[in-house]
């Protein structure tokens, strides 16, 4: 048995290095330096065997990991390992003779469904399966649905050749991103913290933030919102960066309640934070034919109010409850820097690659990646530092942590390809849209709701996927931007993080505080709720996308910025001293007016009166309560 165990590690360390290596190995075009012409499916096809073999070698029937590896599963593994190195090799003919429909892509393309679908179900759970099955079983008989989304007959022949093999289905954009692009930037994000990246950005938060009010609390909204730009994802930021700053939250005051729910609120904001965003960020650009400078830039200002509406939220928490700042390690941040500064040469290489140099976000992460390893073999952190063993053992890690992301595109690559070939994704959207009868507003609120229903139990990448190729297409064809709609999809595709029945960044949060989950997640919700108002602001107004000049982008941030920071007083009731009802209900008619959200172009002309009746307020408040006293929560104003 132990030999046994043994090979299986071997052979799943093996598969993850190998994932990395090609992943490098393609992007300095070595093949073609070597002289060898390879198709990008090829390279793909390679990338899922050894994903797929990975996947049933260490994960069991229900998901979790497992100490051994079964015959069954050791011959799925097999299976889908030797089919899809033969379909690598032999993509060339395969493709040429795809339209007399050989055999052989026959079995590529049964083994590929059955085997992703049995991966998706045990790593990525049953709403994404149920989802894409769903389709699976639409396209067998699209030919016999009623009304507007008929479409083409299929046999389940035709069906598992064309998603299972095609370029447009199975191989196409998705998973070229993530076995292209994504994989290099995971690599980066495991490099960093091997070298004590995790550390660095904890202790920088904790000097920068601890020693104010409500510290522990914006020691989570700093360090959350500089680990998960980087990490990408909602679930394993909360896990990581949570274990240290919900107990700290607690510690300072905050109930168990509300310090799960800042974390997991402050966790999911990274995922649309530049510089890197996770992946979405990444097929968002490839969907859009645009630059990821482009995606980058749009995602700053929104990206930048919802923190300033959690750090606000906080601070005033705090303010109410008299929550006192925490007891620190007595770090500075002159102090942190001076022994991490070694980190903002990769950050700084990889800046100027991307948004300097405009380089391909591969090659930007490749080069951030060599920085990386260059200086953190030559400096440590606090007594963290690369060496040879953590280096290969990043490697491997990269390799088995993207298993999880490859399954989940190979799936919306299903999807992708039955709304092609059957004609659903055009009929989707002639109904959408006629079915608000192009109100604008309702028909933002419909796809919001879909959005995170949709994208409730599932990953980061699944969910923008989904959303990207059946919401919005209906919203671009209601005149909404591209970008503005790609944007809305995503954030509200992030929401589902937060919002139960499925909260996955909530729950993660509730089971290190051990409260409720359901209530953990309402409470997500309260203190996360400008991610809910946000879309609708960058759609109606572009400015906030930085899509006009830099006086309208100046005047409504802003605005924006005043009215997030009112409804948050008032939702909280506090402003220097308790506010009474009538002064919580003040602050949050006045912000929410001073929002620019220019739907109704009668409705502009109030935006700023009211931005400016809202400072008056704050500051008259302000006046009342002097900053000696502020923290005290004995006396209300209303």
């Amino acid at each position: 048995m132990t030999t046994g165990v043994t090979i299986r590690d071997a052979l799943v360390a093996a598969f993850g290095a190998t994932m990395v290596v090609a992943c490098i190995l393609w992007n300095i075009e070595a093949p073609t330096r070597l002289g060898f012409a390879i198709l990008t499916q090829q390279y793909m096809a390679f990338q899922l065997g050894l994903a797929l073999a990975i996947a049933f070698l260490q994960f069991g029937v229900r998901g979790g990991e497992k100490d051994r590896a079964g015959w069954i599963d050791g011959a799925i593994a097999l299976i889908a390992f030797a089919v899809l190195m033969y379909a690598a090799w032999d993509f060339v003919w395969l493709l040429r003779e795809q339209a007399y429909r050989p055999w052989q892509i026959t079995v590529i393309g049964a083994v590929v469904v059955v085997v992703v679908m049995e991966g998706v179900r045990r790593r990525a759970g049953w709403m994404l399966f149920s989802i894409v099955a769903a389709f699976l079983v639409y396209a067998l008989f699209a030919d016999r649905v009623p009304g507007r989304l008929i479409g083409k007959e299929l046999s389940p022949e035709r069906l598992v050749q064309y998603v299972g093999f095609d370029p447009n289905a199975v191989f196409s954009t998705p998973l070229a991103v993530g076995t292209i692009i994504v994989l290099l930037f995971v690599f980066f994000g495991k490099l960093l913290f091997a070298a004590g990246g995790g550390a660095f950005f904890t202790d920088l938060a904790m000097a920068a933030t601890g020693r104010s009010r409500g510290g522990s609390a914006k020691i989570s909204v700093v360090g959350s919102a500089l680990f998960g730009s980087i990490s990408g994802s909602a679930v394993s930021n909360v896990v990581t960066t949570g274990v240290v700053t919900i107990p700290l939250m607690q510690r300072g005051g905050y109930t168990k309640r509300d310090a799960g729910a800042i974390e997991a609120v402050a966790s999911t904001g990274g995922q649309l934070t530049p510089p890197i965003m996770g992946a979405a960020a990444f097929l968002m650009a490839e969907f859009l034919d645009i630059s990821y400078f482009t995606v980058a830039a749009a995602a700053l200002l929104p990206a930048i109010l919802y923190y300033l509406s959690v750090f606000v939220q906080v601070d005033l928490i705090a303010g109410r409850d008299s929550i006192a700042p925490p007891e620190t390690d007595g770090l500075t941040v002159a102090q942190v820097l001076r022994e991490g500064w070694h980190f903002a040469l990769p950050f700084g290489v990889l800046l100027v690659a991307l948004f300097w140099w405009r380089m391909d976000p591969a090659d930007s992460a490749l080069l951030s990646a060599v920085a990386i390893v260059a200086v953190s073999f030559l400096r440590s952190y606090r007594g963290q530092r690369l060496t040879l063993g953590t280096l290969g053992r990043t490697f491997v890690e990269t390799g088995t942590g993207m298993v999880d992301l490859i399954l989940v595109v190979a799936a919306a690559g299903f999807v992708i390809g039955i709304l092609n070939i059957t004609g659903l994704g055009f009929a989707l959207t002639l109904v959408l849209v006629d079915a608000v009868g192009g109100n604008v507003i309702l028909l933002l609120g419909i796809s919001a709701v879909i959005c995170i229903i949709l994208g409730m139990g599932m990953p980061t990448s699944g969910v923008y996927v989904l959303l990207a190729a059946l919401v919005a297409p209906s919203l671009v064809e209601a005149g909404i931007q591209p970008i503005a709609a790609h944007l809305f999809i995503l954030y509200f595709g992030m929401m589902s993080m937060i919002t139960p029945p499925v909260a996955l960044a909530a729950f993660a949060a509730a089971t290190i505080t051990k409260d409720d989950p359901l209530r953990t997640g309402f409470a997500a919700m309260r203190i996360g709720w400008a991610a809910f108002i946000l879309p609708f602001v960058f759609v109606a107004t572009p400015a906030i996308l930085m899509d006009t000049g830099w006086g309208s982008i100046a005047l409504n941030a802003g605005l924006a910025a005043v009215g997030i920071m009112a409804v948050t007083a008032g939702i909280v009731g506090f402003w220097g001293r308790r506010l009474g009802a009538l002064l919580r209900i003040a602050l949050t008619l006045l912000g929410g007016l001073a929002l620019p959200l220019g739907f109704v172009p009668e409705a502009e002309l109030l935006h700023i009166p009211a931005a400016l009746a809202a400072i008056a307020l704050a500051v008259a408040l302000r006046l009342r309560a002097p900053a000696s006293s502020s923290s005290e929560p004995g006396r209300t104003l209303t």
